[in-house]
């Protein structure tokens, strides 16, 4: 028998309240609340159009409102991705909907894997857009090698400037990678942090997991030195793609497994002040056929005409597309 998110999620509430599973129906809002199940709509991007696809992957994405931040932007949603393996580059397509396919930037990459006087490495990869109202520019986090994750900022979202580099191996101590970065405003006065990142640690044991960090202005950062979420916290081999996501007053995280862990998105309560660990389970079951194939990762997530949407990277690794799944 398939267990919908619902049925794991009234399962895991009946658990934790002391009931039995089979006995009275306990509805999705005990754990978590609020959150929607999401069903698959279209793909973002067709392969076969771009011009710039030189790896035929694309992962990652990033979608991005533009109304009230960009003047005379190209599409009411900006979206960003790359490809992964060398040469990487972080690109940008553009929609007036979250319901129809994305127009593809001419230009990209808008940020290529050498920056002059700033570095050279063999892919940059891993877009992370933020709107930072405190600066009014489109914070824009990637990383190359693997090893660091880099901050470049823009005015219209396009043309960006290089600002540093944010977070890398030597500050998270036994870790191989740090990279996957998202950043989020978000006040939490314990840390005296107005932004919070998440990101994939790669262990010296060579079992990835989430780690977290915080920040007053999105620049300058403190990283816990134990992860926010293991692998082994969740039975699975690798978690990676962490975004977080606000309801009812908590904060929760969802990130993906790898495939022969499920393949699927999980989710994890924090709490309002980042002190709770309720694993949830499945968030997002992957599709089994096309495009997931058994895997769906590192989503984002959009509201259009009042609905709920989420962009995320279906299908294995390294031959992903973006594709967008609507609340239902």
């Amino acid at each position: 028998m398939t267990v919908s998110r619902r049925q794991l999620l009234a399962g895991t509430a009946a658990v934790t309240l002391g009931l039995p599973v089979g006995g009275p129906t306990v509805t999705a809002t005990a754990a978590p609340a609020g959150f929607p199940d999401y069903q698959y709509l279209r793909l973002a991007l067709v392969k076969s159009k771009l011009r710039y696809n030189p790896t035929n992957e694309l992962i990652f994405p990033c979608i991005r409102g533009t109304a009230g931040r960009i003047p005379n932007a190209r599409g009411a949603y900006y979206l960003y991705y790359a490809p992964h393996d060398t040469p990487g580059g972080i690109c940008l397509a553009y929609a007036n909907s979250l319901d129809e396919e994305f127009t593809e930037y001419p230009g990209n990459p808008i940020i290529s894997r050498n920056w002059p006087g700033e570095y050279s490495v063999s892919h940059v990869s891993s877009p992370h857009a933020l709107w930072n109202a405190d600066a009014r520019r489109m914070y824009l986090y990637f990383h190359g090698e693997n090893t660091v994750t880099r901050l470049a900022s823009s005015a219209d979202g396009i043309h960006f400037r290089y600002e540093k580099e944010v977070l890398s191996t030597r500050l998270v101590p036994g870790s191989t990678e740090t990279s996957y970065a998202r950043v989020f405003r978000y006040d939490l006065p314990s840390h005296n942090a107005r932004y919070i990142m998440v990101f994939m640690i790669n262990t010296s044991a060579n079992h990835r997991d989430i780690g977290w960090g915080w920040s007053p202005d999105a620049l300058n950062w403190t990283f816990a030195q134990t992860p926010l979420i293991r692998h082994s916290d969740v039975n699975a081999t690798d978690i990676s793609g962490p975004h977080l996501l606000f309801r009812n007053g908590s904060a929760y995280v969802v990130y993906h497994t790898d495939i022969a862990s499920g393949g699927n998105i999980l989710i994890t309560e924090l709490g309002a002040g980042f002190t709770k660990r309720n694993h949830f389970g499945v968030f997002h079951d992957s599709l089994p056929g096309a495009p997931d194939n058994g895997r769906s990762a590192a989503p984002s997530f959009g509201t259009y005409n009042g609905r709920e949407y989420m962009i995320y990277e279906a299908g294995s690794r390294l031959s992903g597309n973006i594709a967008i799944a609507r609340a239902v």
